[in-house]
């Protein structure tokens, strides 16, 4: 759902007051977003944002996470994101999880407890839920904010869903710049998609045409090529280490059970877990026979 991630980043980087509003938050005098690499992990929130409200001297953190389907793992993710907020700014954020789309019958936790083992210590957390599919797409289209136009088509509507569609592209095309309006065209025809399979919607967002234009999209391809080739360089290297390990653990075969033991090569090779063809190097090189090690191997 990489597609999905990215077009929830772009929103909230460039129009995260309208997600906060959708989260009815109110009052929002001034809003930036802020870096989310908060500390090195391997999971980082979706999105920080910085409001200040009217009447307030010091703004406010908000912690952005946006699913899409609603997923018992979301809680967990959440549980993350707070600590890594505490972690990294010494903040405990306002917290706002944004669901796209229903699917299955989980219903998504709004707070979780977290106890020790001896019971010493207890974490508990709350945060607030934006089930998009229940807020009405007429309350969105009538706040007359441009950043929540890509959300409509996931919101709560009676009736076809061309109308809406139809009527988000205007919105859109009301836009002056040109760069914006094509990665919003993009970027509803993205969320579109959880929730329709029919290209004569898309066509009315531009269809194939206003994707290729995007410069978000031309942003993802390139970003999906730079993963492409890193990861084949990762790849090479894991292969190029494997291929050294396998040879040398025949090597240490040979020379001691003689050359039946290359017979073994086939089924070693394929051996695809790392931790594994480790084992059968230690066990190389203490186990008493052949026979004791190919029972290893096909154990």
């Amino acid at each position: 759902m990489h597609e999905f991630d990215k077009c929830g980043k772009y929103q909230i980087q460039h129009h995260g007051d309208s997600i906060l509003r959708m989260a009815r938050v109110r009052a929002i005098v001034s809003w930036k977003p802020v870096q989310t690499e908060l500390v090195q992990h391997r999971r980082l929130p979706d999105g920080l944002i910085e409001a200040l409200h009217q009447g307030e001297a010091q703004p406010d953190t908000y912690l952005l996470e946006i699913a899409t389907y609603p997923e018992a793992r979301v809680a967990r993710q959440v549980m993350d994101d707070i600590a890594l907020s505490w972690l990294g700014r010494h903040v405990l954020p306002e917290v706002v999880v944004l669901f796209l789309y229903p699917r299955g019958k989980v219903v998504p936790a709004e707070t979780i407890k977290l106890n020790s083992r001896q019971g010493c210590t207890t974490w508990k957390a709350s945060w607030r839920i934006v089930k998009l599919w229940e807020v009405p797409a007429d309350d969105l289209l009538a706040s007359g904010d441009i950043g929540v136009v890509p959300w409509v088509p996931l919101a709560q509507f009676d009736g076809p869903p061309e109308p809406i569609i139809r009527e988000c592209r205007a919105r859109i095309d009301q836009i002056r710049s040109r760069v914006q309006k094509e990665n919003l065209l993009a970027i509803t025809q993205f969320l579109a998609r959880v929730r329709y399979n029919d290209e004569a919607l898309f066509e009315i967002l531009g269809g194939r045409k206003a994707m290729i234009e995007s410069p978000l999209i031309q942003e993802l391809k390139k970003e999906w090529t730079e993963d492409a080739k890193r990861e084949g360089r990762r790849e090479g290297r894991r292969e190029g280490r494997r291929e050294g390990e396998i040879k040398a653990l025949m090597t240490v075969l040979i020379r001691r059970f003689g050359a039946n033991a290359g017979a073994l090569q086939t089924e070693i090779r394929a051996t695809g877990d790392d931790a594994r063809l480790k084992e059968l190097i230690e066990h190389a090189a203490t186990c008493r026979s052949l026979a004791s090690f190919r029972k290893k191997v096909n154990a």
